[in-house]
C-alpha cells in the first residue's frame, strides 16, 4: 500500500463527529482492526478529489513540514503551513501538529514567527532571497534570531492560533497525550505580543506590516504608493530564481522586485529593529487574522486551565479598532492605512476612487509601471496537554497588563512621523477578509456580503471566485498573482465569513466553486477569477489542503456543536503509533468551554446547535 493510500483510509463500524477520514497504518501492517477492515471510503473512489489533494500533501511533504511547491516554493513558508495543517488533520492530526512544530520551533526571541524557514538541503541558488541575503543568525542576533536554522526576518500573517486550535479539535486524545497545547499556548501568546506592541506603529491599536511580502499578497496594487516612496534595488544586484518556473506574465514586475528587495536590504542592515523604515501599512485582512487567532487563544487557555475572556476581550477592541481606522462606509469595505502616508486626513478615499475612475492611468507610479510591464518579470512568493504551567500563567497576565499601558517598542521609532496616515484607495479582496469576526456589526457585515456581490468582486455573479483585486480597478490582471486572480485561501475564508454572518445560500455556492475550481485546475496557485484557468504553481499545497477542509465540513454536516463531543479518532492512531506517538487516550470527561465564535468549534459560523 503507497502512502498515499495509507493517508485516505478509514475504519468501518467506528462512530467519530464530522470527520470520518483516518490516518495510516503503519508500512507493512494489515489493515484489520477490533471494529472491523481498513477499506476505501465507497464515497471517495481511486481518482477521487479526496485522494489526489491528499497525494498533492504527500507529494510535498518533506519529513517535517510541507512546501507549497518544490519547483517554486522549495521551503516552509508560514502562512502556507497554518492552512496546511487545516487540512492535513483531516488526514493526520499527528501530521498537522507536526507542521506547526516545525515552524514555531524556528520563532525568534522576541517572538516573532518568520515567514520563510529554510531548509538547508535545498541548494542556495534554488530560492531568492536565500538565507545569505537575509544572514538571520547574524544580521537578527538581537532580536532574538535562532542560531541553529536559517529564517527570513519578516512575517505573514497570523493565522497560527486558529490553526492550532483547528488541529487540536481533530484529536484532542492525540494533542493532549503530547502536551501539543501547552507547548504552542507560550509561543503563540509570544507572537501575539510581538505584533500587537512592536507593530502597532500607527498608534491606533492596529498591527502594521513593514514588508509587502508580510501581508502575503505580495504584489496588491495596495502597496504601489507606499512602494513608490522606495528607491528599487539595482536589477543586476540580485538574480530572481522564480522566474525558472513561473511565466513573467504571471508574476509581479522587476520595478516592484527591485522594491521589496531595497526593503528587506534596509530592514536586514537595521538589525530587523521595527519602526524605521519607509513603509508601515496597516491591513485589514492581517489584522482580521489577528483577531481571529486571538478568538482562538482564549480557547486555547480555557483548554488548559486558564481563563481566557481577557483575550476575547481584547479581541473584540481590536475589532473596535479595525472599523475606526480601517472602515469606509461610503465604499462598503474596509482599506489599508499607509501609516506614513497622506496628511492623515480619512476623507479622501471615496474621491480618490471617483478621481481614479475619471483617470485611471495617472498618478507617477502608474507611469513607472506602464513602463516597467514590457520587461516585467515575476517576483518572490513572500508571499509562504494539561493545565498551564504557573509560569505561563503569570507571563501571560503580565502581558495582558502591559497591554494597558503605554506600548514603547515600536511607537518611539515612528513618533516624529505621521501617526495618522492615509487610507489607501484601493479596492482588494482584503478589505472583505474581516468578514471572518464574530464581533464585527451587524451592518458592516450585511454591507461586506453585499459589496463581495457587486460589481467590484463579482461573487456568485461575473466572477466565478472572488479576485484578489477589484474587477474595475485600474490595475486590475486576471493573471499577475495578486493583481486580480483569485486565490483559494482567501475565498475559503470568505466561505467561512459568509456562513458564520449567517449567508448559507451564498457560503453552499462559493464552496462547490472552489471545489470544482480545485478540481478543474489541477490544485493550483491561484486562478483567472472569471475562467478558473489555473495560474502560478500546480500541486499547490494549501490549495490542496483546504479543498480537504472544504470536502470534509460541508454544510450539511454535523449540525451539533462539536465542543461537546471530545472523542479521539481511533482511525488515526496505526498512523501515530508508525511515527512514534505513545498511546493516548480520548479524555471524554473534559469539561469543554463555552465557544465565542465558529473557529473555535471547527464547525461552519451559524451551523453550530
Amino acid at each position: 500500500m503507497d502512502s498515499t493510500t495509507q493517508l485516505t483510509i478509514r475504519r468501518t463500524g467506528t462512530t467519530v463527529p464530522a470527520r470520518t477520514s483516518g490516518s495510516p497504518a503503519p508500512p507493512g501492517s494489515h489493515e484489520i482492526t477490533h471494529s472491523g477492515a481498513h477499506v476505501y471510503d465507497p464515497d471517495r473512489p481511486a481518482g477521487s478529489l479526496h485522494l489526489r489533494a491528499a497525494r498533492v500533501l504527500e507529494g510535498n511533504w518533506t519529513g517535517t513540514s510541507t512546501v507549497p511547491s518544490h519547483g517554486l516554493y522549495p521551503h516552509q513558508w508560514s502562512w502556507d503551513s497554518a492552512f496546511i495543517a487545516i487540512g492535513l488533520r483531516h488526514l493526520s492530526p499527528l501530521r498537522a501538529q507536526t507542521e506547526l512544530e516545525t515552524l514555531l520551533g524556528a520563532q525568534w526571541g522576541d517572538g516573532r514567527i518568520p515567514h520563510i524557514v529554510f531548509n538547508p538541503s535545498v541548494p542556495l541558488d534554488a530560492y531568492f532571497p536565500s538565507p545569505d541575503f537575509w544572514r538571520s543568525s547574524t544580521a537578527g542576533r538581537a532580536a532574538g534570531a535562532p542560531r541553529t536554522v536559517q529564517t527570513s526576518g519578516v512575517v505573514q500573517p497570523p493565522v497560527h492560533a486558529l490553526a492550532a486550535w483547528l488541529v487540536h479539535q481533530a484529536d484532542p486524545g492525540l494533542s493532549r497525550s503530547r502536551s501539543f497545547l501547552s507547548r504552542m499556548y507560550p509561543r503563540l501568546a509570544a507572537w501575539h505580543r510581538y505584533l500587537l506592541h512592536r507593530r502597532d506603529l500607527g498608534g491606533g491599536g492596529l498591527a502594521s506590516v513593514v514588508h509587502p511580502w508580510e501581508q502575503g499578497m505580495d504584489n496588491s496594487p495596495c502597496w504601489d504608493a507606499p512602494l513608490s516612496r522606495v528607491t528599487p534595488a539595482a536589477p543586476r544586484s540580485f538574480r530572481r530564481a522564480d522566474l525558472d518556473h513561473g511565466s513573467a506574465e504571471d508574476r509581479p514586475t522587476d520595478l516592484d522586485y527591485g522594491r521589496y528587495v531595497r526593503l528587506a536590504t534596509d530592514y536586514r542592515d537595521g538589525g530587523y529593529a521595527d519602526g524605521a523604515g519607509e513603509f508601515a501599512v496597516e491591513d485589514p485582512a492581517f489584522n482580521a487574522l489577528l483577531i481571529a487567532s486571538e478568538h482562538a487563544l482564549a480557547a486555547i487557555a480555557q483548554e488548559l486551565g486558564a481563563a481566557g475572556t481577557a483575550r476575547h476581550a481584547r479581541a473584540e477592541r481590536l475589532t473596535a479598532a479595525l472599523v475606526e481606522r480601517l472602515w469606509d462606509p461610503a465604499e462598503g469595505m474596509f482599506f489599508c492605512r499607509d501609516v506614513y502616508g497622506g496628511d492623515g486626513g480619512d476623507g479622501g478615499v471615496s474621491s480618490a476612487l471617483s478621481s481614479e475612475r475619471r483617470s485611471p492611468e495617472s498618478g507617477a507610479h502608474a507611469s513607472e509601471r506602464r513602463s516597467s510591464e514590457s520587461g516585467a518579470h515575476g517576483s518572490e512568493r513572500g508571499s509562504r496537554s494539561g493545565a498551564l504551567a504557573p509560569e505561563q500563567c503569570s507571563a501571560e497576565s503580565s502581558a495582558l497588563a502591559s497591554e494597558r499601558r503605554s506600548r514603547q517598542s515600536g511607537a518611539h521609532a515612528s513618533e516624529q512621523r505621521s501617526r495618522d496616515g492615509a487610507l489607501i484607495p484601493e479596492r482588494s479582496v482584503a478589505g472583505l477578509l474581516p468578514l471572518i469576526l464574530p464581533a464585527l456589526p451587524r451592518d458592516i457585515a450585511a454591507t461586506l456580503v453585499r459589496t463581495a456581490g457587486g460589481p467590484h468582486f463579482g461573487l456568485g455573479g461575473l466572477a466565478r471566485l472572488a479576485p484578489s483585486y477589484d474587477l474595475t480597478g485600474h490595475a486590475f490582471d486576471p493573471h499577475r498573482y495578486w493583481r486580480g486572480p483569485a486565490w483559494f485561501n482567501t475565498n475559503w475564508l470568505l466561505e467561512r465569513g459568509l456562513r458564520l454572518h449567517g449567508e448559507h445560500g451564498r457560503a453552499e455556492e462559493l464552496r462547490a466553486a472552489l471545489l470544482e475550481t480545485a478540481d478543474s485546475s489541477g490544485f493550483a496557485e491561484y486562478v483567472d477569477p472569471y475562467t478558473g484557468e489555473a495560474c502560478g504553481a500546480l500541486g499547490f499545497s494549501w490549495t490542496a489542503a483546504l479543498t480537504l477542509d472544504l470536502l470534509h465540513e460541508p454544510a450539511r454536516a454535523d449540525q451539533a456543536d462539536r465542543s461537546t463531543q471530545v472523542v479521539s479518532h481511533p482511525g488515526h492512531r496505526a498512523f501515530d503509533k508508525a511515527q512514534g506517538t505513545p498511546p493516548h487516550t480520548s479524555h471524554a470527561s473534559h469539561t469543554p468551554h463555552t465557544p465565542h465564535s465558529s473557529f473555535e468549534t471547527g464547525a461552519k459560523g451559524g451551523d453550530r446547535g
